[in-house]
């Protein structure tokens, strides 16, 4: 199978040496030639401009992973409609609104093609350990895609079809807004250790003992654990917590649902704070928490 990645950054570049390496005729398109370049060098297909990469298919059924920020889909999407044949299958694997999804996937199917949606989870870890994948759109074009998500999964990841257009996109939007919070407890409960009465805790030996099957075992408390080992007291970091926008929409979407989510309006309302100057050792944990899972910027 031939495949397209458009977004060569963090995940994308993992997605397309994934694909690559389980055979497939990974073509790389990038706003940045750099990136391209370096695909090339793997034995990629490169494709430095949009009509290169539809031309690059040939004969064969053009598919389009996009893994490229939010804001950009739209202009995007219109700019690839353009080039592509009735038949296409584009994918958006990025971090969508599921409610801007449906609208898009409608206007792609008025042009003869189809939009999936499929929100990935596994940050800069996706490529060793497998994507989490999370799937919407029409069903029997979710079955032509799935063998690139099942490659994609390898080894411990998953993958799974939720159902019409937009619920991929819904069900990651929910999975970040959890996070959030996962994230606010895990960084005030080390706080906690850090400012309460018994100084001089190790803070990373806690989160090791944590990690052997406590109730809170998990994959960001291993993550933070790391973090604090190798830098206990955060220097550094600033504690400027960004946030993404899909915990934004999932609070948006609760509010008109009249669904109460207190712990994760609270842990978007910290980052929101920590943008504005309010800082902290809790804040600055969350900053390097999203820089050991995502790669993301540890300061402004």
């Amino acid at each position: 199978m031939k495949i397209a990645i458009v977004g060569l950054g963090k995940m994308g570049a993992q997605i397309a040496k994934k694909l690559h390496e389980d055979g497939y005729e990974v073509i790389a398109h990038n706003r940045s030639s750099g990136a391209v370049d370096e695909m090339k060098t793997l034995g990629m297909i490169p494709a430095y401009t949009k009509e290169e990469v539809v031309k690059d298919f040939g004969n064969e059924p053009v598919i389009i992973w996009l893994m490229i920020p939010s804001l950009t889909v739209d202009q995007e999407l219109d700019a690839w409609l353009k080039l592509v044949p009735k038949g296409s299958i584009l994918i958006d694997g990025g971090n969508s609104d599921f409610r801007l999804t449906k609208t898009r996937a409608e206007l792609v199917s008025k042009n003869g093609s189809t939009l999936m949606d499929v929100g990935t989870s596994g940050g800069i870890w996706g490529y060793k350990n497998g994507f989490c994948m999370m799937a919407g759109g029409d069903k029997e074009t979710f079955k032509t895609i799935e063998p690139v998500l099942a490659t994609l999964a390898k080894p411990t990841g998953a993958y799974h079809y939720f159902g019409s257009s937009g619920s991929g996109h819904f069900v990651k939007m929910t999975h970040n807004a959890i996070e959030y919070g996962m994230m606010e407890s895990l960084a005030e409960g080390y706080r906690l250790l850090k400012d309460g009465p018994y100084k001089n805790i190790d803070l990373a030996a806690a989160g090791e003992v944590w990690q052997h099957h406590s109730v809170i075992t998990s994959w960001l408390n291993e993550l933070t654990r790391d973090v604090l080992k190798e830098n206990p007291e955060l220097s550094g970091v600033e504690g400027f917590v960004a946030e993404s926008g899909e915990a934004r929409w999932a609070l948006e979407i609760a509010k008109d649902l009249n669904i109460k989510m207190p712990s994760i309006q609270a842990s978007f309302d910290v980052r929101i704070e920590s943008q504005k100057g309010e800082i902290n050792f809790a804040t600055k944990l969350l900053a390097a928490m999203r820089n050991a899972f995502g790669g993301h910027k540890i300061n402004k």
